[in-house]
């Protein structure tokens, strides 16, 4: 019984340290102060450049953090499985502020938010292109992933960065080879275009009473409210991917709401396999898991 309570213990140790974490700042924004966490495998080669997985967290453009325990695990079993996992903090335009996300909290407020979340995102994608030999990443194998407020985020800046970016030239090196989004929207699914779709994986459920399952109000706000604002969501996304022939992988939860959010550790190979296979091997994969929640 001691040994194999021996064993546990040292193959827990080399799973938490097997990898190395660095922190870098990748903007400075006024009073914020936009780091990274960079998560490296512990054996990587010194000529190695790895692919990697770029993750906003989510939390309402309010709250959460890029350290989360659930943020941590994930980025530790990417880095575990031939990636780089880098999990990024960004501004949190609507901390303390007394409408939230909701109906109160007028469109052109919540636009704004989309936009600055989006070009957040995109700054962060520069500085691991700028430095991609310094972080031994690969900049044409990048991962655009969040969660909720951070896969909103994400989907803005890669599909309508041409609707929120003011100055497109400052990220013409920066490209995504494809997208993971739990639980997220966007603007107008429109923007998706033969020229800019990428393999993409979507979780969501059909009851999001936050975030629209296919194209709805954003909090199913009604037309009369100051934040209402129609948006994109992951059965709309698949359609338009599906329409052009790009590869996607769609974990539909019948009967689910915001809990799809959450990262999904059971599927995390699967979602990785996904990404070797339509990234690396450009198959055309199209698939929808449809599950009814109990």
């Amino acid at each position: 019984m001691k040994y194999r309570i021996l064993a546990t213990i040292f193959c827990l140790s080399a799973f938490v340290f097997s990898q190395n974490i660095t922190t870098h700042t990748y903007a400075i924004k006024g009073l914020d102060t936009l780091k990274m966490d960079v998560y490296t495998p512990k054996n990587i080669k010194t000529n190695a450049n790895l692919p990697v997985i770029l993750w906003m967290h989510g939390g309402g453009f309010a709250g959460g953090k890029r350290d989360h325990p659930d943020e941590v695990k994930m980025m530790q079993y990417f880095s575990q499985n031939g990636y780089i996992g880098i999990s990024i903090s960004y501004r949190l335009l609507l901390k303390n502020a007394e409408t939230g996300s909701g109906c109160d909290c007028p469109k052109a407020f919540k636009l704004e938010i989309f936009k600055q979340a989006a070009i957040d995102y995109l700054d962060a994608a520069k500085f691991i292109v700028d430095n991609s030999a310094m972080l031994q990443i690969n900049p044409d194998k990048i991962i655009a992933g969040g969660g909720s407020a951070g896969a909103e985020s994400i989907l803005n800046a890669v599909y309508m960065k041409t609707y929120f970016v003011d100055h497109l030239e400052t990220y013409k090196n920066v490209k995504f080879a494809g997208v993971m989004s739990l639980a997220g929207a966007l603007v107008n699914a429109a923007y998706i275009t033969k020229s800019n779709a990428l393999p993409t994986v979507l979780f969501h459920g059909t009851d999001d009473p936050l975030v629209p399952f296919a194209s709805a109000a954003h909090h199913y706000c009604i037309a009369e409210k100051p934040g209402y604002l129609q948006l994109d969501g992951s059965e709309t996304i698949s359609k338009k991917l599906d329409a052009l022939g790009t590869a996607y992988y769609f974990n539909k939860v019948i009967g689910g709401k915001h809990e799809l959010c959450m990262i999904p550790f059971d599927q995390l190979d699967t979602i990785i396999q996904f990404f070797e296979k339509t990234v690396d091997h450009s198959e055309i994969i199209q698939t929808k898991k449809i599950i009814t929640k109990n």
